[in-house]
């Protein structure tokens, strides 16, 4: 028997875990500072609540099945819709309400960088209020999540009303068919030249106002430029954005763009859209999101309002390999001994140590002196306590850090590595 993975799966070794849990703390700990409440959605959905998100040919991206009751079930898409679903089914629930979550997401499409078929998101929702600052909170929790994790990045936002009110008053284009097919045009645009997307619509869309609106979503840059362009003043949704970027600015929140060609091709997105980008990375966005309240509508809930945002975990993870601040890795401790006499011994010092809080490892292949200090210097050791029979009978150990030995008190030895980590 061959064994093998489906395509777009691997496994996950312990240095990428490693990387991932690191990013998952950080995540936890910036929600509990913007008081998001932690929660996880559930990782099967029926697939009919996909559907009501994404539309029918949600399908062909998810891994679904029927279960043995004849249900047609999914593995989850993302975590929006498993809050969403969660929210819209708990009317007790307090509004305004925020919400965030860490897990895996199952997508069967094509594997891209930084992606595989199975892969880590984190997320974010406000449920409630249609407020623009709830807008801003979220966008204030990317830039000082994606900060504290020393990433340059830039946040790109958009309104979609203001795309749909220049479709309206100056295309003439007012069906919304249409203009759900000039937005999904226009999201391709990061990664087709506007020929290439005007001759894939050609049967589609009327070529020459397809290329006014791909001239007109060009306009992007500061927002106090942007801002002040004639043709985007005269938007009514232009007023919301002004509003959004002045709550942004009292907040701080750093490297913030206005890029038109911004819309997050999903319809049910209706409002403020964003993508956070690392400018010299080629693994697409690493944040995205906006505000949907069509999708709680869909849900049949119409007073909840919904604004969030989702970050690819890998994606992040590829954007941080090139950063001069690498993940922290907690120091590792390692106890070597020469006889079996002396492992009796080193054992003790080993749990001690694990009891204080230390990583510590030690061999247990009773393996040769050197062996050890082998093995430890491939585990990248910060130190290395020789226990020697005769030295341990003093009450003492030999602690030896690069090319520096040195004897301490056991007794001492936490003190003593305090001092060194």
């Amino acid at each position: 028997m061959k064994l093998d993975l489906p395509r777009g799966m691997k496994d996950l070794q312990y240095e990428e875990l490693r990387n991932i849990s690191f990013i998952r703390d950080m995540f936890v700990e910036t929600a509990e500072i913007f008081d998001f409440n932690l929660i996880e959605p559930s990782t099967l959905e029926l697939l009919s609540t996909l559907e009501a998100k994404s539309g029918p040919s949600i399908i062909e991206e998810t891994y679904s099945f029927t279960d043995k009751g004849g249900r047609n079930i999914a593995l989850r898409f993302d975590l929006t819709i498993g809050l969403s679903r969660f929210v819209s089914m708990r009317r007790d629930l307090k509004l305004p309400i925020k919400l965030s979550s860490f897990g895996g997401v199952w997508r069967y499409d094509e594997p891209q960088l930084g992606r595989y078929r199975y892969f880590h998101q984190w997320d974010i929702e406000i449920f409630g209020s249609a407020n623009v600052d709830a807008d801003a909170e979220v966008i204030e929790f990317v830039s000082f999540f994606l900060r504290k994790l020393g990433i340059h990045f830039v946040i790109a936002i958009n309104h979609r009303g203001i795309l749909e009110e220049y479709l309206s008053k100056f295309l003439g284009i007012t069906d919304n068919s249409v203009v759900s097919e000039m937005l999904r045009a226009i999201d391709k645009l990061s990664k087709k030249s506007s020929e290439q997307i005007i001759s894939e619509y050609r049967d589609r869309l009327e070529s020459n106002s397809l290329q006014k609106f791909i001239e007109f979503v060009s306009l992007n840059g500061p927002p106090e430029k942007i801002l002040h362009n004639d043709t985007v003043r005269a938007f009514e949704s232009s007023n919301t954005l002004s509003m959004l970027l002045d709550s942004l600015k009292s907040r701080q929140a750093k490297n913030i763009t206005v890029d038109f060609s911004i819309v997050r091709g999903l319809d049910y997105y209706s409002g403020i859209v964003f993508e956070a980008k690392e400018p010299s990375s080629q693994t697409g966005s690493l944040v995205g999101g906006g505000r949907y309240d069509k999708l709680t509508e869909a849900f049949g809930r119409t007073d909840l309002y919904a604004t969030g945002a989702a970050g690819g975990v890998e994606r992040i993870l590829t954007a941080m390999n090139g950063r001069s601040k690498k993940i922290p890795q907690r120091p590792l401790i390692y106890v070597a001994y020469g006889s079996q006499k002396e492992k009796t011994h080193a054992l003790e010092i080993v749990s001690n140590l694990r009891n204080l809080g230390y990583s510590v490892d030690y061999d247990i292949n009773n393996r040769t002196i050197n062996k050890q200090f082998h093995d430890a210097s491939l585990k990248n050791a910060l130190a290395i306590i020789i226990v020697s029979f005769d030295e341990f009978k003093k009450g003492t150990v030999t602690i030896k850090t690069g090319v520096k030995e040195q004897k301490q008190s056991i007794t001492e030895i936490g003190k003593y590595l305090d001092q060194i980590i």
